[in-house]
């Protein structure tokens, strides 16, 4: 399966919000071979799907024991893949790739690494936190501590591999390497952290071969994904970085803007969301920024921002027509896009409890969205300037990663997104992966 947009084929329907897929891309919809799936939008574009959730809760096809992580899988081609971890003494840890038969749950081949843990946040070492990438043949996986591979889908063979520690002299961030890696044409681009002005580096895809580099690594590289839109007549790949928004011609590395922007402990997790004429940044400690792109050519002005009114921790906001929405101390908050006014907000709606780092997913599909909380919950929602309309929801899976100095009712919480493909939802916690149908009867 293709992993690369062609960006060309899509046009941004600003009134709604949504980014439609036409032509070839549009044969690859049902896989999700990447972060947040096909162009990383968060859109489910299948049809067939339930309208709600049956009371007896959904028919789970297959269980596959994994260990820990918080990789969310990919699935492409008929195959599922995730990343998963062993702690051994002290800071020691086995990481692994699985690839599964995405129809029986079958185990088809498996790859091993030793690492080390040593200076990341002891609470939440427990496993890999990048999605794998899978492009055709080839799927590419970045570890906790910057190891990066190119395995070869139906054998596991290496292909080639990186070392960012060894090979840009990276630092790794308290809470590891997040970032997934993303396949533009013959570049796969990653965030690096390396020096010199190695922050982002774009390699040949098929033999890791180094083509450009970019940014500085005076500060560290963050958590977030990079991502690819189309303003002002130019693709450019935007990289939220703890200094600012940055974006850059993903053929070249050329900064073609900046827009400054601090972020507190370098906790720039939530993915960037792109309308065609808005991005839109939020992080927990330093609130949400709204910049306006330009329509004539590749530049961008800070629009609007807020500390307090949506601060997202994990979980990446959506933007739908006029408005924004997103999870904020575990409320659901709804804001004027133009002017960041709030319009509403619906407290412990999903998560049933009141948390600085309480989360959720949003995955859009058709005029809803299927929400993963991280109570293990999947809710069908329908958002408006009225507010939150809750249509369904089910028990999904058990949480099971380390809460953190957070007070949580369950004593503990689920912050790994899902997979949508297929008419199944693909779902993991630190014991096992399972697949569970989402098809209409």
């Amino acid at each position: 399966m293709k992993a690369l947009v062609n960006w060309r084929l899509f046009v941004a329907y600003v009134g709604f919000g949504v980014v439609v897929a036409w032509g070839t891309a549009s044969l690859f919809a049902q896989d999700w071979p990447e972060w947040r799936g096909s162009g990383r939008f968060g859109v489910w574009t299948e049809t067939g799907i339930l309208e709600t959730f049956p009371d007896e809760g959904l028919t789970v096809r297959w269980r596959v024991p994994i260990n820990a992580g918080y990789s969310g899988p990919a699935v492409a081609d008929g195959r599922v893949f995730v990343t998963d971890s062993v702690r051994g003494k002290l800071n020691d840890a086995t990481e692994r790739i699985l690839a599964i038969h995405e129809e029986t749950g079958r185990v088809l081949w498996t790859h091993e690494w030793e690492t080390d843990y040593r200076g990341l946040e002891p609470v939440f070492a427990v496993g890999p936190r990048a999605t794998p990438t899978v492009d055709n043949e080839t799927v590419y996986v970045l570890s906790t501590m910057g190891n990066l591979f190119a395995f070869d889908t139906a054998t596991g063979q290496v292909i080639w591999e990186k070392d960012f520690v060894r090979d840009y002299n990276s630092a790794i961030p308290s809470w590891g390497m997040a970032g997934a890696p993303l396949v533009d044409g013959d570049r796969l681009i990653c965030l690096v952290g390396g020096e010199p002005d190695a922050k982002v580096v774009a390699f040949d895809k098929r033999t890791g071969e180094e083509l450009w580099r970019a940014l500085s690594s005076d500060w560290e590289p963050g958590y977030n994904q990079p991502t690819i839109i189309e303003a002002g007549g130019t693709r450019q790949l935007i990289i939220w970085h703890p200094r600012a928004v940055s974006a850059l011609d993903p053929a070249t590395g050329e900064v073609h803007w900046e827009v400054p922007y601090q972020v507190d402990m370098g906790m720039t997790v939530a993915t960037p969301v792109w309308n065609g004429t808005h991005l839109v940044v939020t992080s927990h400690y330093n609130g949400t920024r709204v910049l306006q792109l330009n329509s004539d050519r590749p530049a961008a002005r800070l629009l609007w921002g807020t500390e307090d009114l949506l601060s997202s921790t994990i979980g990446t906001p959506v933007i739908q027509g006029d408005y924004l929405y997103g999870v904020t101390d575990g409320e659901i908050r709804c804001l004027e896009l133009a002017t960041g006014r709030q319009i509403w907000a619906s407290p412990d709606l999903l998560n049933n409890e009141r948390s600085a780092h309480a989360t959720a997913f949003f995955v859009r599909n058709g005029d809803r969205y299927f929400i993963n909380n991280d109570r293990g919950e999947l809710v069908i929602a329908k958002l408006s300037p009225e507010g939150f309309h809750e249509i369904s929801r089910t028990k999904l899976i058990e949480p099971t990663h380390p809460p953190g100095r957070g007070r949580r009712e369950l004593g503990a919480v689920h912050w790994s997104h899902p997979a949508y493909a297929n008419k199944h939802i693909f779902v993991r916690n630190d014991k096992e992966l399972i697949k569970a149908s989402l098809a209409q009867e």
